[in-house]
């Protein structure tokens, strides 16, 4: 798409389309979940948000034609320390337990503080060029991985600061924190990196036990929580309601977030709405990594998958449970594709998990309901007062806008356009091995 944006400090984009879900106050005509809106643009901030025709002659800038304008995205659930891995280390039998296993072999082999940084500027620099404003990532933090990790991380957060608002997770097994001394330096690297702590539960005779621990840890520490659940298809795993019963248990006033919980669709009507109840009552957000899941989730050699992968979102959105999906892993045994696009997250997200018929609400879930859980209102909005970071697409309507990939979409930061140019593969080749 070519769009003659003005160089000057106050324009106007006349003539847009928004989704209506993500202009807190707009006051004009909505249909199917849009509005047609002028944007005015002064020093890098959104002046207003008038009604379509409303922005005065005067001020320069293009007529849009009802193109789309959304705000940038946020990603609020990725592994960028692990991006990338593929070609030296792929998942052979694309199964959960083998991209286990093939990342435990990369990690011990690879992951020294220059590997990890180049791999995730590239993955910073993919996510940038396709309109990323907002992102976390989870960080394998088993020592001594966490130290070396949770450094580049502190640097890279620093480097990109005017560019991606940049949030970390330590990710662990719960079992770990049973080592007294490993999880204290963890929490002082956590704590002093300005991160959360995260983890992977899974069923354990004294799970509520280790969730006393990680709780009250979390309090004593000022932390907040987010953690890899019930990422699996086995009904018999159903550690989601565990979590939210220590939350209640342990009146935690931190935020808890919870990933994936693929089991809870494969539970019985009666048991998923009575976990749903809980998670509602603790007041849990749940984020569904549909690619990943998909990929990962109920694959078995010359069989036809049978289950999608995903959590309830539907059912967990009308408890009143914040709901996002997000990228998750990228190029690497968890995930073989991918590159931190969240049009290509929102477009398979709806496809996957019906997030259509109406699609009024689908632009929140990777905009301002994921800022609204990472504690970034500002972020995922258009409205008065905020900065310009803005996504121009080509398309005029969800048809258009879900059926291509937008490729040649401008993506604005601070009212000016950004260079979209993708880094090559290739400048990882001096990373792989043979």
């Amino acid at each position: 798409m070519v769009l003659d944006l003005p160089r000057s400090d106050r324009f106007a984009l006349r003539a847009a389309t928004l989704p209506a879900a993500v202009v807190p106050g707009f006051s004009g005509p909505t249909a199917n979940g849009l509005c047609s809106a002028d944007l005015i643009v002064a020093q890098g901030k959104i002046e207003a948000v008038l009604a379509a025709g409303m922005a005065p002659a005067g001020i320069e800038g293009p007529d849009l034609r009802h193109k789309m304008v959304w705000p940038c995205f946020a990603d609020m659930h990725t592994h960028i320390d692990k991006g990338h891995i593929w070609d030296r280390e792929p998942n052979r039998t694309g199964d959960f337990e083998g991209a286990l296993a093939a990342v435990r072999t990369d990690r011990e082999a690879s992951w020294t503080a220059d590997d990890v940084k180049t791999r995730m500027e590239f993955s910073l620099r993919c996510a940038y060029a396709h309109g990323t404003g907002l992102l976390r990532t989870h960080i394998d933090s088993l020592a001594p991985q966490h130290r070396i990790s949770f450094e580049v991380f502190r640097d890279m957060r620093a480097r990109w600061k005017d560019r991606i608002a940049l949030q970390a997770v330590a990710l662990f097994p719960i079992d770990a924190l049973d080592d007294e001394a490993y999880f204290a330096d963890l929490v002082s690297v956590v704590s002093a990196s300005g991160a959360l702590l995260g983890g992977v539960t899974y069923p354990m005779p004294d799970l509520d036990r280790r969730l006393d621990v990680l709780f009250r840890t979390a309090s004593d520490n000022g932390l907040d929580l987010d953690l890899h659940v019930d990422e699996t298809q086995d009904r018999n795993v159903l550690t989601l309601r565990a979590i939210a019963e220590a939350k209640l248990r342990n009146r935690f006033e931190g935020a808890v977030t919870v990933g994936h919980c693929c089991s809870l669709a494969r539970q019985d009507d009666s048991t998923a709405e009575a976990t749903i109840g809980k998670v509602a009552e603790a007041g849990l957000s749940v984020v569904s990594l549909p690619m990943c899941n998909m990929y990962l989730q109920d694959r078995q050699p010359g069989r036809t998958p049978r289950s999608r992968g995903i959590t309830l979102l539907h059912e967990l959105k009308a408890a009143g449970v914040p709901v996002a999906v997000a990228s998750d892993n990228t190029r690497d045994p968890f995930y073989a594709y991918g590159d931190l696009d969240m049009v290509e997250v929102l477009r398979e997200a709806v496809r996957i998990a019906h997030l259509d018929h109406p699609l009024d609400d689908a632009a929140t879930v990777v905009t301002s309901l994921p800022a609204d859980i990472l504690k970034v209102p500002e972020a995922g909005r258009i409205a008065a007062g905020l900065s310009a970071d803005l996504v121009i697409f080509n398309a005029r309507s969800w048809s258009e806008f879900l059926s291509r990939p937008q490729a040649d979409r401008i993506v604005m930061r601070n009212g000016m356009g950004i260079d979209r140019r993708l880094p090559d593969y290739c400048e990882l080749d001096p990373l792989m091995r043979g």
